[in-house]
């Protein structure tokens, strides 16, 4: 497995520290209608003592209206921030570092506990990346120590500075626990589109393979009965032409039924069968082997669809007048003597080579000298295994 896969789903890779948790389009974050309930509910143990203790002031000051202002600013950041998980990241980064700089605000002007802290930093912790978070939330608990400091009470709170802490890296590990399976979540929908796109590509293959060969063929016999009838008016040929023509039209729907339902199995002898057939319609000498004896079974059904997609080929563009077909254990050759002077790669040949491809192969097309196109595949044969070393027998009683 690449680098890059190992890091993609956890805080191993410097990419994953400081991407996005989600995109803007994606959005992300607790559910924005019922957030603003649990939101108070989470509040109200920092807005009773501190509302309590605005309203035991004997006057209103202006002081006193700038610290609730304040306080209630604070808590309606932490209400609002589900609704910035679809900001831009400098919005994001900026509404995370205000609610910080208004919790430290808050413990210095209001008095209040530094627990209130855990507030902005948790926010911080799941809007922002993992490395801002970690860069916004250390300095802001060392700001709310030196607060304590400063006004003496760092004996009294560094207990709930400790608490922030641990919470604020429980949410941290948390969030990004969360983030890693939205990733998954979304590399499963990415592996099910590429899924349909190959199965796609697998169908829109076999049945290329299929219907092109089949649908040539069926072309080619249509045209011999009809050039009969205008010729020679030679009725029971036509017939009989008419009647191969069903038939492959019958083999063709049930290959194309098969091939849906992934039972189809290409045969290399009937294949050859075929080719000579649609050749000869065609009226063009094949000089073919009568058996497939001597290739190996298991890289039969490829060539099959090799001799099947060469023979077509020859069909629709070559204006041949002889095709040669040798096989091998391991190899199969067509050659025709036709007029091309180019290779062109078209959706036949492409998917030919993504066959080989698969089972290790090769697919080679070359120009012959006088013309005509010469198509070679060739699976590497496995290696033999090593044979078992034999075993000397010793004479009973050993020697003399």
């Amino acid at each position: 497995m690449a680098e890059s896969e190992r890091h993609r789903f956890g805080l191993n890779g410097r990419e994953s520290w400081w991407e996005d948790p989600f995109t803007e389009a994606e959005g992300g974050g607790p559910d924005r209608l019922r957030w603003p309930v649990l939101g108070v509910v989470f509040l109200l143990p920092f807005l009773i003592p501190a509302t309590r203790s605005l309203a035991a002031e004997p006057e209103v000051t202006a002081g006193l209206v700038a610290t609730g202002v304040l306080i209630y600013a604070y808590a309606l950041c932490y209400l609002l921030f589900p609704f910035a998980f679809r900001w831009r990241r400098p919005a994001k980064l900026a509404f995370g570092i205000g609610m910080n700089l208004l919790g430290l605000g808050t413990v210095a002007v209001a008095g209040s506990s530094p627990f209130i802290l855990l507030y902005g930093t948790a926010v911080m912790v799941f809007l922002a990346p993992p490395a801002w978070a970690v860069l916004v939330d250390i300095p802001t608990l060392l700001a709310g120590a030196l607060l304590l400091a400063v006004e003496g009470k760092f004996l009294d709170g560094y207990g709930d500075l400790i608490t922030v802490a641990s919470v604020t890296l429980a949410m941290f590990f948390m969030a990004n626990l969360i983030r890693a399976i939205r990733r998954l979540e979304l590399a499963n929908k990415e592996i099910a589109t590429l899924a349909v796109t190959n199965e796609r590509q697998r169908v829109a293959r076999d049945l290329h393979d299929l219907l092109g060969h089949s649908l040539t063929t069926i072309t080619v016999k249509a045209g011999l009965a009809r050039r009969v009838l205008e010729s020679s008016g030679d009725i029971p040929r036509a017939v009989e032409e008419i009647r191969e023509v069903e038939s492959l039209t019958r083999s063709a729907l049930s290959d194309v039924r098969a091939t849906v339902s992934e039972y189809r199995e290409v045969s290399l002898s009937a294949e050859l069968v075929g080719a000579r057939a649609a050749l000869r319609a065609a009226e063009i000498e094949a000089d073919m082997p009568h058996a497939v004896d001597n290739v190996r079974p298991e890289f039969q059904n490829t060539f099959g669809y090799v001799l099947r997609e060469a023979v077509t080929n020859v069909l629709r563009h070559s204006g041949a007048k002889q095709v040669k077909v040798r096989l091998g254990s391991a190899w199969l050759e067509v050659e025709d003597d036709g007029q091309a002077t180019g290779v062109v790669q078209g959706n036949g040949l492409r998917g030919l080579s993504e066959r080989l491809d698969a089972v290790g192969g090769t697919l080679r097309t070359s120009v012959r000298s006088g013309g005509g196109l010469l198509v070679r595949a060739e699976i590497p044969q496995p290696e033999p295994r090593a044979a078992a070393p034999a075993v000397r027998a010793e004479p009973a009683g050993g020697l003399a």
